[in-house]
């Protein structure tokens, strides 16, 4: 499927994974220039891209990049039970495999953002150029959590009956989705899953956001970790102390008063607008300051083609014919 709107073209395409699952990805694009910077999106759980990601993606598309976004397997338009995650391990694969693909090696830059999407950007640090982390699932609010007892039981279940719907907890899109009018639109989006969390999921879920807490000081990339004030999903104060330990030299972090966890779909059109000026003008400032990466394969690159390249720093002497006999140094005496 292809359409051309407002200067920005939209395109559809399933791919097969490692594991021979159709996947479906879409991608934005501006129609009038090249794109400055190609950004790769990650849906959140039970969401998909193709209808709750398109206003972030033309928004990122009409100010000049490239959008490229996938769904994990089992939300959207892929394949597999709907909400179901048996692997976080394979929505990090399918992710990076595809984003790979798509980022080739030329690609002045490219950025990774969105909720879920932080295990991909983590796992992958040396090949994106940048991170924008909306509200990154580094750990889950208190609420979110079921009491220990319940954890210990559902774990054991887990092995045998993965895909049930049993998981107690909140209602994530009353929780997530400030504006009533966004509310509404999810729940009558056949593609987003909106049962009960499966068990497997929420197992998964549940340690992937102890690994990656982990994990926050290994971040070396520039990034931008935004959070709303009141987000009843993820903890605020999780970004703040990525934002405190990660390894990086170039990290900022926005913390948005009063706006709940779904900053970039789900607040009302004013706060949306402010997160967008900000995320923008942060990647075109990385842009202007030139790309380290770029610059360092570059350097690889020359380094590898000269590295076993004569030595010509010292030019032969004309003056010497190369038929001149060697001198006789049979008087020296050798050194033991």
């Amino acid at each position: 499927m292809e359409n051309t709107s407002a200067n920005v073209k939209y395109e559809e395409e399933y791919i097969v994974n490692s594991k021979g699952m159709h996947l479906f990805t879409c991608r934005w694009l501006p129609n009038d220039c090249e794109p400055k910077a190609i950004v790769c999106m990650n849906h959140g759980y039970a969401m998909e891209c193709s209808v709750s990601m398109k206003g972030a993606a033309m928004r990122l598309a009409k100010a000049g990049f490239g959008v490229y976004a996938i769904d994990n397997q089992g939300h959207g338009k892929s394949q597999g039970i709907l909400g179901f995650i048996p692997s976080f391990d394979g929505i990090v694969d399918d992710s990076s495999q595809f984003f790979t693909s798509i980022c080739v090696a030329d690609i002045a830059w490219r950025i990774h953002g969105r909720s879920n999407g932080s295990p991909v950007t983590f796992e992958e640090t040396d090949f994106w150029d940048g991170g924008v982390l909306i509200a990154p699932m580094c750990r889950l609010a208190e609420n979110m959590k079921p009491p220990q007892i319940v954890v210990n039981v559902l774990v054991q279940l887990t092995k045998f009956i993965p895909t049930w719907k049993v998981v107690p907890g909140q209602d994530i899109i009353e929780l997530a989705f400030r504006d009533p009018e966004i509310r509404e639109e999810i729940r009558n989006n056949p593609l987003c899953y909106k049962g009960r969390v499966r068990l497997k999921t929420a197992n998964e879920l549940f340690n992937v956001t102890i690994k990656l807490e982990k994990q926050l000081k290994d971040v070396t990339m520039p990034f931008l970790v935004a959070h709303g004030g009141d987000d009843k999903v993820t903890d605020p104060t999780a970004s703040k102390l990525l934002y405190e330990v990660a390894s990086s030299t170039d990290k900022t972090f926005k913390l948005y008063p009063g706006m709940w966890h779904a900053l970039t779909y789900g607040e009302f059109t004013e706060n949306t607008d402010i997160v967008f000026a900000d995320i923008i003008e942060w990647i075109n400032e990385r842009i202007a300051k030139g790309n380290s990466r770029l610059e360092r394969e570059k350097k690889n690159i020359n380094d590898e083609l000269y590295k076993d390249a004569p030595n010509t720093s010292e030019p032969k002497d004309p003056s010497k014919s190369s038929s001149e006999a060697p001198k006789d140094d049979s008087s020296k005496k050798s050194v033991n």
